[in-house]
Protein backbone atom coordinates (compact mmCIF):
# COMPACT_ATOMS: atom_id res chain seq x y z
CA UNK A 1 0.00 0.00 0.00
CA UNK A 2 2.85 2.36 0.85
CA UNK A 3 4.39 1.63 -2.56
CA UNK A 4 1.06 2.48 -4.25
CA UNK A 5 0.77 5.85 -2.50
CA UNK A 6 4.38 6.68 -3.42
CA UNK A 7 3.49 6.10 -7.07
CA UNK A 8 0.66 8.68 -6.81
CA UNK A 9 3.30 11.32 -6.17
CA UNK A 10 5.27 10.56 -9.34
CA UNK A 11 5.52 13.34 -12.00
CA UNK A 12 3.52 11.28 -14.50
CA UNK A 13 0.45 11.60 -12.21
CA UNK A 14 0.35 15.42 -12.50
CA UNK A 15 -2.09 15.26 -15.43
CA UNK A 16 -4.62 13.48 -13.22
CA UNK A 17 -4.18 15.78 -10.23
CA UNK A 18 -4.58 18.75 -12.58
CA UNK A 19 -7.69 17.29 -14.20
CA UNK A 20 -9.41 16.40 -10.93
CA UNK A 21 -10.02 19.99 -9.67
CA UNK A 22 -11.07 21.06 -13.19
CA UNK A 23 -13.76 18.39 -13.14
CA UNK A 24 -14.90 19.56 -9.73
CA UNK A 25 -15.09 23.19 -10.98
CA UNK A 26 -17.04 22.18 -14.10
CA UNK A 27 -19.51 20.16 -12.06
CA UNK A 28 -19.90 23.02 -9.60
CA UNK A 29 -20.64 25.57 -12.35
CA UNK A 30 -22.83 23.44 -14.59
CA UNK A 31 -24.79 21.42 -12.00
CA UNK A 32 -27.11 24.23 -10.73
CA UNK A 33 -28.35 24.94 -14.27
CA UNK A 34 -29.28 21.36 -15.28
CA UNK A 35 -31.95 18.84 -14.48
CA UNK A 36 -30.91 16.20 -11.88
CA UNK A 37 -30.88 13.44 -14.48
CA UNK A 38 -28.39 15.37 -16.63
CA UNK A 39 -26.27 16.20 -13.63
CA UNK A 40 -25.94 12.49 -12.81
CA UNK A 41 -25.10 11.64 -16.42
CA UNK A 42 -22.49 14.37 -16.85
CA UNK A 43 -20.95 13.69 -13.45
CA UNK A 44 -20.73 9.98 -14.23
CA UNK A 45 -19.13 10.69 -17.60
CA UNK A 46 -16.58 13.04 -16.06
CA UNK A 47 -15.68 10.50 -13.40
CA UNK A 48 -15.26 7.81 -16.09
CA UNK A 49 -12.90 10.16 -17.95
CA UNK A 50 -11.08 10.90 -14.70
CA UNK A 51 -10.77 7.16 -13.95
CA UNK A 52 -9.39 6.45 -17.41
CA UNK A 53 -6.86 9.28 -17.07
CA UNK A 54 -5.95 8.07 -13.57
CA UNK A 55 -5.23 4.49 -14.61
CA UNK A 56 -3.41 5.56 -17.80
CA UNK A 57 -1.23 7.99 -15.85
CA UNK A 58 -0.60 5.40 -13.16
CA UNK A 59 0.42 2.82 -15.76
CA UNK A 60 2.81 5.28 -17.42
CA UNK A 61 4.23 6.18 -14.00
CA UNK A 62 4.81 2.51 -13.14
CA UNK A 63 6.52 1.82 -16.48
CA UNK A 64 8.71 4.92 -16.18
CA UNK A 65 9.59 4.01 -12.60
CA UNK A 66 10.59 0.49 -13.66
CA UNK A 67 12.63 1.91 -16.54
CA UNK A 68 14.44 4.36 -14.31
CA UNK A 69 15.08 1.65 -11.76
CA UNK A 70 16.54 -0.68 -14.39
CA UNK A 71 18.60 2.16 -15.82
CA UNK A 72 19.99 3.01 -12.40
CA UNK A 73 20.75 -0.64 -11.66
CA UNK A 74 22.51 -0.99 -15.02
CA UNK A 75 24.48 2.17 -14.40
CA UNK A 76 25.50 0.93 -10.94
CA UNK A 77 26.67 -2.36 -12.48
CA UNK A 78 28.59 -0.60 -15.26
CA UNK A 79 30.17 1.83 -12.83
CA UNK A 80 31.29 -0.89 -10.41
CA UNK A 81 32.44 -3.73 -12.72
CA UNK A 82 36.15 -4.48 -12.69
CA UNK A 83 36.41 -4.48 -16.50
CA UNK A 84 37.03 -1.18 -18.25
CA UNK A 85 34.15 -0.02 -20.46
CA UNK A 86 34.43 2.55 -23.25
CA UNK A 87 31.55 3.64 -25.49
CA UNK A 88 32.13 5.80 -28.57
CA UNK A 89 30.31 6.77 -31.74
CA UNK A 90 31.23 6.17 -35.37
CA UNK A 91 33.48 9.23 -35.32
CA UNK A 92 35.38 7.67 -32.40
CA UNK A 93 34.07 10.36 -30.06
CA UNK A 94 33.96 8.90 -26.55
CA UNK A 95 30.75 9.44 -24.60
CA UNK A 96 31.19 6.93 -21.76
CA UNK A 97 34.27 6.04 -19.71
CA UNK A 98 33.67 4.04 -16.51
CA UNK A 99 35.80 4.18 -13.32
CA UNK A 100 37.61 0.92 -14.21
CA UNK A 101 38.67 2.56 -17.50
CA UNK A 102 39.91 5.60 -15.56
CA UNK A 103 42.05 3.30 -13.41
CA UNK A 104 43.38 1.21 -16.31
CA UNK A 105 44.31 4.14 -18.57
CA UNK A 106 45.17 6.62 -15.79
CA UNK A 107 42.86 9.15 -17.44
CA UNK A 108 39.90 11.05 -15.97
CA UNK A 109 36.47 10.58 -17.56
CA UNK A 110 36.04 14.38 -17.60
CA UNK A 111 39.17 14.67 -19.76
CA UNK A 112 38.20 11.84 -22.11
CA UNK A 113 34.43 12.07 -22.63
CA UNK A 114 33.63 14.18 -25.69
CA UNK A 115 37.10 13.72 -27.17
CA UNK A 116 37.65 12.15 -30.60
CA UNK A 117 40.40 9.51 -30.42
CA UNK A 118 42.44 9.21 -33.60
CA UNK A 119 45.48 6.99 -34.29
CA UNK A 120 47.65 10.08 -33.79
CA UNK A 121 46.52 10.12 -30.14
CA UNK A 122 49.09 7.35 -29.56
CA UNK A 123 51.75 10.10 -29.70
CA UNK A 124 49.95 12.19 -27.08
CA UNK A 125 51.44 11.88 -23.56
CA UNK A 126 49.30 9.59 -21.40
CA UNK A 127 46.98 8.61 -24.27
CA UNK A 128 49.13 5.93 -25.96
CA UNK A 129 47.51 2.91 -24.29
CA UNK A 130 43.97 4.23 -24.92
CA UNK A 131 44.71 4.80 -28.62
CA UNK A 132 46.18 1.31 -28.94
CA UNK A 133 43.05 -0.20 -27.39
CA UNK A 134 40.73 1.81 -29.64
CA UNK A 135 42.94 0.84 -32.62
CA UNK A 136 44.37 -2.61 -31.67
CA UNK A 137 46.53 -2.77 -34.82
CA UNK A 138 48.74 -0.15 -33.15
CA UNK A 139 49.57 -2.53 -30.28
CA UNK A 140 52.95 -4.31 -30.30
CA UNK A 141 51.33 -7.78 -30.27
CA UNK A 142 47.83 -8.58 -31.50
CA UNK A 143 46.09 -11.99 -31.50
CA UNK A 144 42.60 -12.37 -32.96
CA UNK A 145 40.22 -14.57 -30.95
CA UNK A 146 37.28 -14.13 -33.34
CA UNK A 147 36.85 -13.97 -37.09
CA UNK A 148 37.75 -10.65 -38.66
CA UNK A 149 34.70 -8.54 -39.45
CA UNK A 150 32.34 -10.46 -37.16
CA UNK A 151 30.96 -8.95 -33.97
CA UNK A 152 31.61 -9.10 -31.15
CA UNK A 153 35.28 -8.86 -32.08
CA UNK A 154 37.66 -10.30 -29.50
CA UNK A 155 41.40 -9.63 -29.57
CA UNK A 156 44.26 -10.06 -27.13
CA UNK A 157 46.83 -7.28 -27.13
CA UNK A 158 50.16 -7.35 -25.32
CA UNK A 159 52.69 -4.74 -24.27
CA UNK A 160 56.25 -5.67 -23.23
CA UNK A 161 57.34 -2.65 -21.18
CA UNK A 162 55.60 -2.34 -18.88
CA UNK A 163 54.16 -5.82 -19.27
CA UNK A 164 50.39 -5.59 -19.86
CA UNK A 165 47.98 -8.22 -21.23
CA UNK A 166 44.51 -7.06 -22.26
CA UNK A 167 41.53 -8.82 -23.79
CA UNK A 168 39.42 -6.37 -25.78
CA UNK A 169 35.85 -7.24 -26.77
CA UNK A 170 34.19 -4.82 -29.22
CA UNK A 171 30.43 -4.89 -29.84
CA UNK A 172 28.22 -2.86 -32.15
CA UNK A 173 25.62 -0.44 -30.83
CA UNK A 174 22.62 -0.30 -33.17
CA UNK A 175 19.40 1.74 -33.29
CA UNK A 176 15.86 0.43 -33.75
CA UNK A 177 16.53 0.11 -37.49
CA UNK A 178 19.64 -2.04 -36.89
CA UNK A 179 21.87 0.80 -38.10
CA UNK A 180 25.26 0.96 -36.37
CA UNK A 181 25.49 4.15 -34.32
CA UNK A 182 28.52 3.37 -32.20
CA UNK A 183 30.71 0.80 -30.50
CA UNK A 184 31.31 -0.52 -27.00
CA UNK A 185 34.64 -1.91 -25.85
CA UNK A 186 35.01 -4.09 -22.77
CA UNK A 187 38.64 -4.35 -21.71
CA UNK A 188 39.70 -7.07 -19.32
CA UNK A 189 43.10 -6.70 -17.69
CA UNK A 190 44.63 -10.18 -17.78
CA UNK A 191 48.15 -9.15 -16.76
CA UNK A 192 48.15 -10.91 -13.39
CA UNK A 193 46.52 -14.05 -14.76
CA UNK A 194 48.99 -14.32 -17.64
CA UNK A 195 51.90 -13.64 -15.30
CA UNK A 196 50.80 -16.51 -13.04
CA UNK A 197 50.31 -18.77 -16.06
CA UNK A 198 53.76 -17.93 -17.39
CA UNK A 199 55.31 -18.62 -13.99
CA UNK A 200 53.62 -22.03 -13.90
CA UNK A 201 54.63 -22.78 -17.47
CA UNK A 202 58.23 -21.71 -16.86
CA UNK A 203 58.35 -23.91 -13.77
CA UNK A 204 57.07 -26.93 -15.71
CA UNK A 205 59.50 -26.25 -18.57
CA UNK A 206 62.53 -25.86 -16.32
CA UNK A 207 61.59 -28.86 -14.19
CA UNK A 208 60.98 -31.02 -17.25
CA UNK A 209 64.28 -30.04 -18.85
CA UNK A 210 66.11 -30.68 -15.59
CA UNK A 211 64.50 -34.14 -15.33
CA UNK A 212 65.12 -35.10 -18.95
CA UNK A 213 68.94 -35.42 -18.70
CA UNK A 214 69.15 -37.63 -15.57
CA UNK A 215 66.25 -39.81 -16.75
CA UNK A 216 67.95 -40.27 -20.13
CA UNK A 217 71.12 -41.34 -18.34
CA UNK A 218 69.17 -43.75 -16.13
CA UNK A 219 67.51 -45.27 -19.20
CA UNK A 220 70.87 -45.68 -20.93
CA UNK A 221 72.41 -47.28 -17.84
CA UNK A 222 69.47 -49.68 -17.40
CA UNK A 223 69.49 -50.61 -21.10
CA UNK A 224 73.19 -51.41 -20.84
CA UNK A 225 72.75 -53.28 -17.57
CA UNK A 226 69.89 -55.40 -18.93
CA UNK A 227 72.24 -56.76 -21.62
CA UNK A 228 74.89 -57.83 -19.12
CA UNK A 229 75.21 -61.64 -19.46
CA UNK A 230 76.38 -62.15 -15.87
CA UNK A 231 73.03 -61.07 -14.40
CA UNK A 232 70.79 -63.80 -13.05
CA UNK A 233 67.23 -63.98 -14.38
CA UNK A 234 65.59 -62.38 -11.33
CA UNK A 235 67.97 -59.42 -11.36
CA UNK A 236 67.61 -58.99 -15.11
CA UNK A 237 63.81 -58.99 -14.79
CA UNK A 238 64.01 -56.30 -12.10
CA UNK A 239 66.27 -54.17 -14.32
CA UNK A 240 63.87 -54.52 -17.26
CA UNK A 241 60.88 -53.48 -15.14
CA UNK A 242 62.78 -50.52 -13.70
CA UNK A 243 63.81 -49.49 -17.22
CA UNK A 244 60.17 -49.62 -18.34
CA UNK A 245 59.15 -47.38 -15.42
CA UNK A 246 61.91 -44.91 -16.23
CA UNK A 247 60.71 -44.76 -19.84
CA UNK A 248 57.18 -44.00 -18.62
CA UNK A 249 58.56 -41.13 -16.57
CA UNK A 250 60.37 -39.85 -19.66
CA UNK A 251 57.14 -40.09 -21.64
CA UNK A 252 55.33 -37.93 -19.06
CA UNK A 253 58.18 -35.39 -19.12
CA UNK A 254 57.98 -35.22 -22.92
CA UNK A 255 54.20 -34.75 -22.73
CA UNK A 256 54.59 -31.87 -20.29
CA UNK A 257 57.13 -30.19 -22.57
CA UNK A 258 54.83 -30.72 -25.56
CA UNK A 259 51.86 -29.16 -23.74
CA UNK A 260 53.99 -26.17 -22.76
CA UNK A 261 55.11 -25.59 -26.35
CA UNK A 262 51.54 -25.93 -27.65
CA UNK A 263 50.14 -23.44 -25.13
CA UNK A 264 52.91 -20.94 -25.84
CA UNK A 265 52.36 -21.27 -29.59
CA UNK A 266 55.92 -22.56 -30.10
CA UNK A 267 55.28 -26.16 -31.11
CA UNK A 268 56.73 -25.49 -34.55
CA UNK A 269 54.60 -26.89 -37.39
CA UNK A 270 56.08 -27.70 -40.81
CA UNK A 271 53.29 -28.36 -43.32
CA UNK A 272 53.68 -30.30 -46.53
CA UNK A 273 51.40 -31.84 -49.14
CA UNK A 274 50.80 -35.51 -48.30
CA UNK A 275 48.72 -38.41 -49.60
CA UNK A 276 46.46 -39.09 -46.57
CA UNK A 277 45.95 -42.80 -47.36
CA UNK A 278 49.68 -43.49 -47.68
CA UNK A 279 50.31 -41.43 -44.55
CA UNK A 280 47.75 -43.36 -42.49
CA UNK A 281 48.96 -46.71 -43.91
CA UNK A 282 52.45 -45.94 -42.65
CA UNK A 283 51.20 -45.13 -39.12
CA UNK A 284 49.05 -48.27 -38.90
CA UNK A 285 51.93 -50.45 -40.12
CA UNK A 286 54.09 -49.02 -37.36
CA UNK A 287 51.61 -49.77 -34.56
CA UNK A 288 50.47 -53.17 -35.88
CA UNK A 289 53.03 -55.20 -33.84
CA UNK A 290 51.91 -53.47 -30.64
CA UNK A 291 48.23 -54.04 -31.49
CA UNK A 292 48.79 -57.73 -32.23
CA UNK A 293 50.85 -58.17 -29.09
CA UNK A 294 47.87 -56.83 -27.10
CA UNK A 295 45.66 -59.50 -28.70
CA UNK A 296 43.63 -56.98 -30.72
CA UNK A 297 42.61 -56.73 -34.37
CA UNK A 298 43.22 -53.60 -36.44
CA UNK A 299 41.25 -52.76 -39.60
CA UNK A 300 41.60 -49.88 -42.05
CA UNK A 301 38.38 -49.02 -43.89
CA UNK A 302 39.78 -47.15 -46.87
CA UNK A 303 37.79 -44.50 -48.75
CA UNK A 304 36.00 -45.64 -51.91
CA UNK A 305 37.60 -42.81 -53.91
CA UNK A 306 41.22 -41.74 -53.39
CA UNK A 307 41.10 -38.42 -51.50
CA UNK A 308 43.17 -35.43 -52.62
CA UNK A 309 46.45 -34.56 -50.96
CA UNK A 310 46.25 -32.64 -47.69
CA UNK A 311 48.57 -30.08 -46.13
CA UNK A 312 49.80 -31.52 -42.81
CA UNK A 313 52.79 -31.71 -40.53
CA UNK A 314 53.45 -35.49 -40.75
CA UNK A 315 55.42 -35.65 -37.51
CA UNK A 316 52.89 -33.73 -35.41
CA UNK A 317 49.81 -35.42 -36.88
CA UNK A 318 51.47 -38.82 -36.41
CA UNK A 319 51.79 -37.95 -32.72
CA UNK A 320 48.06 -37.11 -32.52
CA UNK A 321 46.91 -40.28 -34.31
CA UNK A 322 49.31 -42.44 -32.30
CA UNK A 323 47.80 -41.05 -29.09
CA UNK A 324 44.32 -42.02 -30.30
CA UNK A 325 45.46 -45.51 -31.32
CA UNK A 326 47.26 -45.94 -28.01
CA UNK A 327 44.03 -45.07 -26.17
CA UNK A 328 42.04 -47.47 -28.36
CA UNK A 329 44.47 -50.27 -27.50
CA UNK A 330 44.96 -49.46 -23.83
CA UNK A 331 41.27 -49.31 -22.94
CA UNK A 332 40.08 -52.12 -25.19
CA UNK A 333 38.91 -55.57 -24.10
CA UNK A 334 40.63 -58.93 -24.83
CA UNK A 335 40.20 -59.92 -28.48
CA UNK A 336 38.77 -56.47 -29.18
CA UNK A 337 38.90 -54.52 -32.43
CA UNK A 338 40.13 -51.15 -33.62
CA UNK A 339 38.59 -49.83 -36.83
CA UNK A 340 40.12 -46.85 -38.63
CA UNK A 341 38.00 -45.15 -41.29
CA UNK A 342 38.70 -42.37 -43.75
CA UNK A 343 35.97 -40.61 -45.71
CA UNK A 344 34.77 -37.24 -46.95
CA UNK A 345 33.27 -35.10 -44.18
CA UNK A 346 29.81 -33.56 -44.38
CA UNK A 347 31.59 -30.34 -45.27
CA UNK A 348 33.28 -31.29 -48.59
CA UNK A 349 36.22 -29.05 -47.76
CA UNK A 350 37.33 -31.53 -45.10
CA UNK A 351 38.47 -35.14 -44.81
CA UNK A 352 37.14 -37.10 -41.80
CA UNK A 353 39.11 -39.81 -40.02
CA UNK A 354 37.65 -41.92 -37.21
CA UNK A 355 39.19 -44.44 -34.81
CA UNK A 356 36.67 -46.81 -33.21
CA UNK A 357 37.39 -49.32 -30.47
CA UNK A 358 35.38 -51.99 -28.68
CA UNK A 359 36.62 -51.02 -25.24
CA UNK A 360 35.24 -49.86 -21.92
CA UNK A 361 33.78 -46.59 -23.23
CA UNK A 362 33.28 -43.35 -21.32
CA UNK A 363 30.36 -42.37 -19.03
CA UNK A 364 28.07 -39.93 -20.90
CA UNK A 365 28.45 -37.18 -18.29
CA UNK A 366 32.24 -37.23 -18.78
CA UNK A 367 32.48 -37.12 -22.59
CA UNK A 368 32.72 -33.31 -22.70
CA UNK A 369 35.72 -33.42 -20.35
CA UNK A 370 37.69 -35.95 -22.39
CA UNK A 371 39.97 -33.40 -24.06
CA UNK A 372 40.77 -31.42 -20.92
CA UNK A 373 44.29 -31.43 -19.53
CA UNK A 374 44.99 -34.22 -17.02
CA UNK A 375 41.45 -35.60 -17.27
CA UNK A 376 40.90 -39.34 -17.11
CA UNK A 377 37.48 -40.95 -17.10
CA UNK A 378 36.42 -42.55 -13.81
CA UNK A 379 36.15 -46.03 -15.32
CA UNK A 380 39.46 -45.60 -17.18
CA UNK A 381 41.30 -44.94 -13.90
CA UNK A 382 39.96 -48.22 -12.49
CA UNK A 383 40.74 -50.15 -15.68
CA UNK A 384 44.23 -48.71 -16.25
CA UNK A 385 45.76 -46.93 -13.27
CA UNK A 386 48.65 -45.39 -15.23
CA UNK A 387 48.28 -42.40 -17.55
CA UNK A 388 48.97 -38.66 -17.55
CA UNK A 389 45.68 -37.49 -19.07
CA UNK A 390 47.55 -35.37 -21.62
CA UNK A 391 47.35 -37.50 -24.79
CA UNK A 392 43.89 -36.42 -25.93
CA UNK A 393 44.58 -32.78 -25.04
CA UNK A 394 47.70 -32.84 -27.21
CA UNK A 395 45.93 -34.68 -30.05
CA UNK A 396 43.02 -32.23 -30.19
CA UNK A 397 45.28 -29.18 -30.23
CA UNK A 398 47.40 -30.64 -33.02
CA UNK A 399 44.27 -31.24 -35.11
CA UNK A 400 43.03 -27.71 -34.43
CA UNK A 401 46.40 -26.31 -35.47
CA UNK A 402 45.83 -28.08 -38.80
CA UNK A 403 42.48 -26.29 -39.20
CA UNK A 404 40.35 -29.30 -38.19
CA UNK A 405 38.15 -30.31 -35.29
CA UNK A 406 38.07 -33.35 -32.98
CA UNK A 407 35.18 -34.91 -31.07
CA UNK A 408 34.16 -38.27 -29.62
CA UNK A 409 31.15 -40.55 -29.23
CA UNK A 410 31.09 -43.27 -26.61
CA UNK A 411 28.96 -45.84 -24.87
CA UNK A 412 30.00 -47.54 -21.62
CA UNK A 413 31.14 -51.14 -22.21
CA UNK A 414 30.53 -50.77 -25.95
CA UNK A 415 33.49 -48.65 -27.02
CA UNK A 416 34.52 -45.16 -28.10
CA UNK A 417 34.91 -43.53 -31.49
CA UNK A 418 37.16 -40.52 -31.98
CA UNK A 419 36.55 -38.35 -35.03
CA UNK A 420 38.72 -35.61 -36.44
CA UNK A 421 38.77 -33.58 -39.62
CA UNK A 422 41.62 -32.29 -41.78
CA UNK A 423 41.01 -29.57 -44.37
CA UNK A 424 41.35 -30.49 -48.04
CA UNK A 425 41.20 -26.80 -48.92
CA UNK A 426 44.70 -25.43 -48.10
CA UNK A 427 43.27 -21.97 -47.38
CA UNK A 428 41.62 -23.40 -44.25
CA UNK A 429 44.97 -24.34 -42.70
CA UNK A 430 46.00 -21.65 -40.16
CA UNK A 431 48.79 -19.49 -41.52
CA UNK A 432 50.35 -18.86 -38.11
CA UNK A 433 50.63 -20.71 -34.85
CA UNK A 434 49.13 -18.86 -31.88
CA UNK A 435 49.33 -19.36 -28.15
CA UNK A 436 46.36 -21.15 -26.62
CA UNK A 437 44.02 -19.35 -24.26
CA UNK A 438 44.16 -21.62 -21.21
CA UNK A 439 42.59 -19.25 -18.70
Amino acid sequence: MKHFFSQLALPEMRIFWTLLPLIAIVVGIVAPRLEPVYIVAITGLLFIVAGAVFWSALRVAQVDLATRTERNELRNIVMTISDALIVYDQDFRIFFFNPAAEKLFALSATDVVGQIVTPQAAERPGWTLLAQVIYPSLAPTLVYKSKTGEYPQIVDISFPDPFIELRVTTANIVDEKEVIVGFMKVIRNRTQEISLLRSKTEFITVASHQLRTPITEVNWALDTLSQNPVLDEATKQMVVQTNASAKKIMSIVEDLLTVTKIEEGHFGYAFEQTDPVVFLDRILAGVMPQIQKAGLKLYFDRPAEPPPAVSIDPQKLTMAISNLLDNAARYNVPNGEIIVRMRSAQDPRFLEISIKDTGIGVPPEEIKKMFAKFFRASNAVKFQTEGSGLGLYIAKNIVQAHGGQMWAESEVNRGTTFFFTIPIDPTLVPTAEVALDVI
